[in-house]
């Protein structure tokens, strides 16, 4: 798969936009029309994940309808939209000696991606892949095995007809767990390794690959109500950000409240969310919180947790620094957000929290490449270096250096 792959990769560095993104085409036309056959091998994997016993929150990440799949074909065709970055340059001059010199954008080669419950992930890498010229090797989890075997056929029987080879995107149909010890260990083939799952995931591919490795997609999201915000605005922007879409990773995790307005606010969030919510509370905000239906003590170890599910830890804190500290401590790296009428206090909390995306009076919610214009996303890199936040085209290319002259040796 690894030869294959890297052979692939060799032709879809030179092929040209408009044949990629006839495949693009194809793909998000071919959704649809096998709608009825997706749909139906994802209802068998929703069946034997109640067998097994997956959560609520697990089986809607592996949740495939008629929505969603057209949602997910629209991505696709938002991709095409997008400016193809590959052949662009970043930056160019002329040297003394008459040389110009440029910095272009080319694919990375070959990406490995490893991830879980989301029958939806085998299409975005996919569609991003294939616009960047990149090869990917997928590894779903067993999860979402029938439903992501009939979008892998989706997938090749438009590069076919595409004109574009096969092995451009390549699955591991089988679950066995030392086939991906072996990818990650397929330097020789493979330039990326990018896994999405929980912190178990991330962490076995950083200690096992001797592949460089994209670590993101785990990380605890927290909202800071400062005590100049609009209390009821902010209580829309915390509903939103925790019930929408729980399972998402920008979903959030813990509410941090200053202790200024935390005795009018607290009653108030437990007022809204109480048929919705379990609150984790520390003494200070559960003290607070007579009025919640459903809350217990915050237990060591909470505050670390990405719940994925209709959980929400909160506490009472001093101010933005206090705020600022805790999550230090709690690995904020995804997506965090501030509530505040200060200018100030905004400022601060932006070049001190060490987020991958940080926010000021908005919903956690919106880390996510089609809501920054991306088109679909590879990943949410939660790292410091080459990516972060969500990957899209630019952040699956890496660049040369090019230069031109007439005929010039070093002197």
């Amino acid at each position: 798969m690894g030869k294959a792959a890297k052979d692939a990769a060799f032709q879809l560095a030179t092929a040209s936009t408009a044949q990629k993104n006839q495949a693009l085409a194809i793909i998000a036309d071919e959704l649809e029309a096998n709608s009825a056959t997706i749909l139906a091998a994802n209802a068998k994997d929703i069946e034997l994940g109640r067998e097994a016993g997956l959560t609520e929150a697990l089986l809607d990440r592996l949740l495939l309808n008629e929505e969603r799949l057209t949602g997910i074909a629209n991505d696709v065709r938002n991709v095409i939209s997008l400016n193809d970055p590959v052949g662009s340059e970043i930056d160019s001059k002329v040297l003394e000696n008459g040389m110009s010199l440029a910095r272009r954008r080319v694919p990375l080669g070959v990406v490995g991606v490893i991830y879980e419950a989301r029958p939806n992930v085998t299409i975005d890498i996919a569609a991003l892949c294939l616009k960047t010229g990149n090869a990917s090797i997928l590894r779903g989890g067993k999860e979402t095995f029938f439903s992501n075997m009939e979008l892998v056929k989706v997938i090749q029987s438009a590069l076919a007809k595409a004109d574009l080879p096969a092995a451009s995107v390549q699955y591991i149909e089988k679950p066995d767990r030392e086939l991906v010890s072996q990818l990650l260990k397929l330097d020789d083939y493979v330039d990326m390794i990018i896994p999405r799952g929980g912190a178990g995931l991330h962490k076995m591919c950083k200690e096992n690959s001797t592949i460089p490795v994209i670590i993101g997609g785990f990380g605890i999201s927290h909202i800071f109500v400062d005590e100049s915000a609009n209390l009821a605005k902010s209580l829309d922007v915390v509903e939103n950000a925790k019930v929408q879409r729980p399972s998402a990773c920008n979903s959030l995790d813990t509410l941090l409240v200053h202790e200024g307005v935390a005795a009018e606010f607290l009653p108030m969030l437990a007022e809204r969310m109480n048929d919705k919510v379990t609150f984790v509370a520390e003494p200070k905000a559960k003290a607070l919180m007579s009025n919640a239906t459903q809350i217990r003590d915050a237990a060591e170890g909470d505050f670390d947790t990405e719940w994925l599910s209709y959980t929400l830890g909160v506490k009472v804190v001093a101010d933005v620094k206090e705020a600022v500290d805790h999550m230090r401590i709690h690995n904020a790296s995804h997506s965090d957000a501030i509530m505040t009428n200060s200018l100030e206090n905004a400022e601060l909390f932006i070049n001190s929290v060490g987020s991958a995306a940080v926010y000021v009076n908005a919903s956690t919610r919106f880390t996510d490449g089609a809501q920054f214009g991306l088109g679909a996303e590879v990943a949410v890199s939660t790292q410091k270096l080459h990516a972060r936040g969500p990957m899209g085209l630019e952040e699956l290319t890496s660049y040369k250096w090019v230069g031109k002259a007439n005929y010039l040796p070093r002197s």
